[in-house]
């Protein structure tokens, strides 16, 4: 009987979890929150090194002080982490 109590009892957290928790995202088929309030998504970045066009999931990515940034190449990556402030308003940070 006690172990019916706490099988019920980690179902119903679990139900809970998948319902109003990070499940949410996989039962409504993981659809990025920024599409539901209409907010842009970006699919372009700007290498902030060499100013080259990638994709949003392309090339090298390093955060630096809570924001992502890509990188074509493992040099621009170098010369980032050699000095990032030389870089970080080269290009707008919409665009980093």
């Amino acid at each position: 009987m006690e172990g019916m109590l706490s099988f019920l009892l980690f179902a119903g957290v679990f139900y809970l979890m998948m319902r109003f928790g990070c499940g949410t995202h996989m039962l409504h088929g993981g659809h990025d929150h920024r599409e539901k309030h209409n907010q842009p998504i970006d699919k372009h970045v700007v290498d902030p090194v060499c100013g080259k066009q990638l994709e949003a999931e392309q090339g090298y990515g390093k955060i630096h002080d809570g924001t992502l940034y890509r990188f074509c190449s493992r040099d621009c990556l170098d010369a980032f982490e050699a000095a990032p402030d030389k870089y970080m308003n080269k290009y707008s940070k919409g665009d980093a």
